[in-house]
């Protein structure tokens, strides 16, 4: 073949691979509101930036006729790119190509940029939009999906791995967005499940639709499972495109440092009244963050499920944070199952990618409840002690209010390894409320006798100073300056070096 006709051949073939399942599959895909695989790469990635890799991939099937029918890529567009600059791996399910299923192939050309990804120490960013398991495949795709999900379980806490799930995902392909870091999902155009509507039916007749089973809205609301929902794809991409410039490249690099015109010692006078006198009366931690934060920039996880906690990332001079705090307007920021399990999870990411945390607490105590007790709040509890107490990056804590019994030590106190403990004057450190307490010692006591102890109780208890006094707060600091000290605290502790005894691996209670 003349060195003409191999460079046509090539174009030939690209052209083929660009079209995936053809002009009136991708039409299809755009009526439904979706970009296709390719397109949503353009959205995600510098412009220009995108190389491909495996483009004339082919699968290996020969039964039920597959022989006859071979589209280059074999429903997966899979590369490297780069965010601002900066490397990522991608792979994007292309539903217009077998609908996105499957194959043994398909799973060969993800798991070819992953190895990269956990080689060179650069992030992985999977588009999933696949109708499952290519049924033709049998075992071999099961197979494949598997190598996926093992290669997940590898690079976890070793590179940040982030699923936008951008159609259907059902069946065993749930598991390999579970296990990753991050998972964005599209109102009304995603949906995730183990088991169809149909399947539900059958099994247990209940009727239901996907959207109820398994939309954006319900795991990003009921089940926790996805992290936030967004109004269409490209939407999704460009959030992705801002959440991935928080994260660091790897657990061997730092994160990125962004330049930024918010002085570290800006005085925010407001703070000061953002306590109302009434202790019953909330008010929005989400004024805190964004007050403290650089430029008010604050990506929170999870918004929309477990609301009684808040997680998600900001900047102090240009470096980013966890942020973990309390949420006085729902549930007066009581811990309980939902929100232990989220902010957990969140804190051990953090500290598997040296992200300093920052905790704001006003914290009631847990919530009480049979629903809670026999769903197993204490083990649910214990995971975000577990996850605290293991964590050994820089760990700042600002009590803004309450902080009350078991919950006190659950958030980031000084006896979990807190490097720094801040107070509010307005926080109340004690076993729990003055009312209570004063019942349980006084017990027995006439209501005035109970109403006289309980002022002596609020005038001992009800401030930080019991708990200055004993070294648990290391100073009572103005609600005004509270940036100054976070931005002076992460400074002091650039360099902390703290290890966990050797392990295999530790036993977080599951």
């Amino acid at each position: 073949m003349s060195k003409l006709a191999v460079v046509e051949k090539l174009e030939t073939m690209r052209e083929a691979a660009r079209m995936g399942g053809g002009a009136k599959r991708i039409a299809g895909q755009h009526a439904k509101g979706r970009l296709t695989a390719r397109e949503r790469l353009d959205v995600l990635l510098d412009e220009n930036s995108f190389e491909e890799l495996d483009m004339y991939v082919e699968h290996n099937c020969t039964e039920f006729g597959m022989e006859e029918t071979k589209i280059p890529g074999d429903g997966v567009v899979t590369g490297s790119g780069t965010i601002n600059g900066r490397l990522v791996f991608v792979f994007s399910q292309d539903f217009t190509v077998f609908g996105g299923s499957l194959s043994e192939r398909h799973a060969q050309k993800i798991c070819k940029i992953m190895d990269m990804a956990l080689k060179v120490g650069a992030p992985v960013i999977g588009l999933n939009d696949s109708g499952g398991a290519r049924i033709q495949e049998g075992v071999a795709s099961l197979g494949g999906y598997a190598e996926v999900f093992q290669r997940n379980v590898l690079a976890s806490g070793v590179v940040p791995q982030i699923s936008l799930i951008m159609g259907p995902c059902a069946g065993g392909a749930v598991y390999s967005p579970a296990m990753t870091d991050f998972i964005f999902m599209v109102k009304d155009s995603s949906y995730m499940f183990v088991t169809g509507p149909d399947v539900v039916k059958t099994v247990t007749n209940e009727i239901v639709t996907q959207e109820e089973l398994g939309g954006a809205v319900t795991h990003t609301t009921k089940s926790g499972v996805a992290d936030v929902a967004f109004e269409n794809d490209i939407e999704a991409l460009l959030a992705t495109r801002d959440f991935i410039d928080f994260l660091p490249a790897s657990n061997r690099e730092s994160a990125p440092e962004r330049p930024t015109a918010d002085e570290w010692d800006r005085i925010e006078e407001s703070l000061d009244t953002l306590i109302p006198a009434n202790a019953n009366q909330p008010y929005d931690m989400h004024e805190l963050i964004r007050k403290v934060v650089d430029e008010g920039d604050f990506f929170e996880v999870q918004p929309a499920h477990a609301g009684n906690i808040l997680c998600g990332f900001g900047r102090i001079e240009g470096r980013t944070v966890g942020i973990v705090a309390n949420q006085p307007t729902v549930l007066a920021g009581c811990l309980d199952i939902g929100a232990s399990k989220k902010a957990g999870r969140f804190v051990r990411f953090c500290d598997a990618f040296d992200i300093p945390i920052l905790t704001f607490v006003d914290v009631p105590g847990f919530l009480p409840g049979v629903g809670q007790e026999h769903n197993g709040i204490i083990k649910n509890g214990a995971k975000l002690l577990f996850a605290y107490a293991e964590a050994t990056v820089p760990k700042i804590t600002v009590i803004t209010r309450k902080a009350y019994g078991g919950a006190y030590d659950v958030m980031a106190s000084k006896h979990l390894r807190g490097d720094l403990n801040y107070a509010w004057p307005t926080a109340e450190i004690a076993v729990m409320g003055a009312k209570g307490a004063v019942e349980i010692i006084f017990r027995g006591k006439t209501p005035e006798e109970i109403a006289e102890r309980t002022k002596e109780y609020e005038d001992r208890f009800a401030n930080p100073f019991v708990a200055a006094s004993k070294g648990f707060i290391d100073e009572v600091i103005q609600p005004h300056s509270t940036r100054r000290r976070i931005a002076l605290g992460l400074r002091k502790l650039k360099n902390k070096a703290l290890e966990n005894p050797w392990k295999k691996h530790d036993n977080i209670p599951l």
